[in-house]
């Protein structure tokens, strides 16, 4: 097949979260399978933007990417020569896969494969959350939602989502879906850690044991609660590894001293490759308290690695965890939370027996699996478009 999916952002822009490193590592996995794969995207990354060329192919890893320059609007990601793009070329390709809602080149790729009569396939990428739209996003999102979100969806081919709970959470709209099918993301789980581990990584690992939080410092992965929960611990130390693009650490500081519990907490900042896999194997849990998590990548990470986790029900990939014994499942209350900590950091034979169990489980969640999957999705699209 003939692919094109359509990105806000892509590598090497890895401050913006998993969905970016999982949406290259699909691609890759379908280009290993014989697709010729191409992406549209933008070369934005923070405020400037990610040293790669303008409007000319990239090759990474099999996939053929194309970035497009975005000057005004960059917050939805405008960019004319990418919507230039898509109308001059949309026709070439079988199938057009977006990820993510509420952005310009998103709507735009959709409203263009329609016009092109090219099915298209929709993965909201955890961006359709009823309750957090209500209470976080201005009014701009519920009119994204009414007036274009509602059609790009609707006219869809097919939703694709990563779990059970974001499946539901889509339904709660109340729009007319397409076919829904959930595939989960995959792990890479014998990637190999380059480089060397810093001598601040080593310190950290060195000064006892931990329990870690990985990914972005942003209000929806509930470090608040985590805060307050390790308030109620009494020897439990916390790490915290992510990029602030929010500048989201200062509340945490702030909730940190009132809580008391400063000394016991520790800003690791952004960490890759070498230092990522150190924290990673030496913490006595990974945690993730999101109040809203569409599927939860480094949670399988830490699965693959045979690290036990503990993640609240709201974030999507708790079921696996649930019923495969890979770690605890509790509310984010400080009562349930703390108590969690505390168990895991005292006995580690616990803690290793889940995470054995949860390497065991993450074997089945290979990119290649996923990707084969998704194969059969696109298919299954084309079988329809031709009846």
């Amino acid at each position: 097949m003939k692919l094109l999916h359509v990105a806000a952002s892509y590598l090497p822009a890895v401050r913006y979260g998993g969905t970016i490193v999982s949406v290259h590592a699909l691609c890759r996995a379908l280009a290993r399978r014989g697709h010729q794969v191409h992406v549209y995207t933008t070369s934005v990354d923070g405020d400037g933007n990610s040293a790669v060329p303008h409007g000319v192919p990239v090759a990474i890893d099999g996939v053929t990417v194309w970035y497009f320059e975005s000057q005004h609007l960059r917050r939805i990601y405008r960019s004319p020569a990418l919507g230039a793009a898509l109308r001059q070329h949309v026709s070439e390709f079988q199938l057009v896969h977006t990820h993510a809602i509420y952005l310009w080149p998103l709507w735009t790729a959709a409203r263009e494969a329609r016009r092109a009569g090219v099915p298209y396939v929709v993965s909201p990428r955890g961006m359709l959350e009823k309750a957090l739209i209500e209470q976080k996003s201005a009014w701009m999102k519920a009119s994204l939602i009414g007036f274009i979100e509602k059609r790009t969806l609707e006219g869809a081919a097919s939703v694709h989502v990563t779990s059970r709970r974001e499946e539901q959470e889509a339904r709660r709209f109340g729009f007319n879906l397409p076919d829904v099918r959930t595939i989960p993301n995959g792990v890479d789980s014998d990637a190999a850690a380059a480089g060397v581990m810093s001598p601040m990584i080593a310190q950290i690992i060195d000064d006892g044991p931990f329990m870690l939080f990985l990914g972005r410092l942003n209000w929806k992965k509930g470090l608040d609660r985590l805060i307050a929960a390790l308030a109620t611990t009494a020897d439990v130390r916390l790490v915290i590894a992510g990029n602030d693009e929010d500048g989201y650490r200062s509340t945490l500081e702030r909730l940190a001293a009132t809580a008391g519990v400063s000394r016991r907490l520790v800003f690791a900042g952004a960490v890759h490759g070498a230092d990522k896999h150190a924290l990673m194997a030496a913490a006595r849990a990974l945690v993730l308290p999101s109040y809203s998590e569409n599927f939860g990548n480094v949670v399988l990470e830490a699965m693959a690695a045979g690290r036990p986790v503990i993640v609240t029900p709201e974030v999507g990939v708790s079921d696996l965890v649930r019923e495969t014994g890979a770690g605890l499942v509790v509310d984010g209350s400080s009562a349930t939370l703390g108590p969690a900590l505390q168990t895991l950091t005292a006995d580690a034979m616990v803690g290793d027996a889940m995470g054995a169990r949860g390497r065991a489980a993450a074997q089945r969640y290979s990119w290649d699996s996923v990707a084969a999957q998704m194969e059969a999705l696109y298919q299954s699209v084309l079988d329809r478009a031709r009846c």
